[in-house]
């Protein structure tokens, strides 16, 4: 059977305000500004240990893992703590998993955020029972853009590489698809720095109304 591969974050949920917030209260409680909601979108989609280091760097602080730890491990703690304060799926994606399930997919997420905070939140937005396997960025020995996930979430679903699908938002995704070889469709809602038709996706889609057509333009079936 074919799988449907999603990403979490700027694809299936609009998490941004709770990463912002996160992000600036560590930061805050470290002496240091706070980052713009609007500058944190183009740091996220490679975890939060990665945001942090970009919130540091964008501050002026130079980083090492030894001095990155205690911060990471308090952004867990409050993000985990705030998981789905403001987080909620985007328009049209919850009727849209029911669809593609009663359809025959399997679906699945595929995110770069780790299995902690993934699985929480999935549980807190009510959206756990719509996927057949979840991969989290620490799941595997490498996150996206590495194929392993992807195929691991393929293979977690019981399903197939041919037929399958990855929808994400930015660059990672889209190589990550590349790298296992399926078609992959964006969204053009998402948190990327540059604008996801430049990033060569099969589809880019604008709404979660719009998938199920792009699906076919990519000659997927269930």
């Amino acid at each position: 059977m074919s799988v449907l591969v999603f990403d979490l974050d700027g694809t299936l949920v609009s998490s941004m305000d709770d990463l912002t917030a996160t992000l600036n209260a560590v930061l805050v409680e470290e002496g240091h500004k706070a980052i713009a909601p609007e500058s944190v979108r183009s740091m996220v989609g490679h975890g939060a240990k990665v945001l942090l280091q970009r919130g540091l760097e964008a501050n002026g602080v130079t980083w090492t893992e030894e001095s990155l730890q205690p911060l990471y491990t308090r952004f867990l703690d409050y993000y985990e703590a705030h998981i789905a304060d403001f987080t909620r799926p985007f328009p049209g994606v919850i009727d849209a998993l029911e669809d593609f399930r009663a359809q025959g997919w399997r679906l699945a997420v595929c995110t770069n955020k780790v299995e902690r905070l993934t699985l929480p939140l999935l549980q807190a937005l009510d959206m756990t029972q719509h996927f057949d396997a979840v991969v989290g960025g620490d799941t595997f020995a490498r996150p996206k853009p590495d194929a392993a996930p992807v195929l691991g979430a393929i293979e977690r679903a019981g399903g197939t590489l041919e037929g399958s699908v990855m929808i994400g938002d930015s660059v990672t995704d889209i190589d990550a698809a590349r790298a296992a070889g399926i078609p992959v469709i964006a969204v053009d809602f998402g948190y990327t720095p540059v604008p996801v038709e430049q990033l060569g996706p099969d589809k880019v889609i604008s709404h979660f109304d719009e998938l199920a057509s792009a699906i076919a333009t990519v000659g997927a079936r269930a």
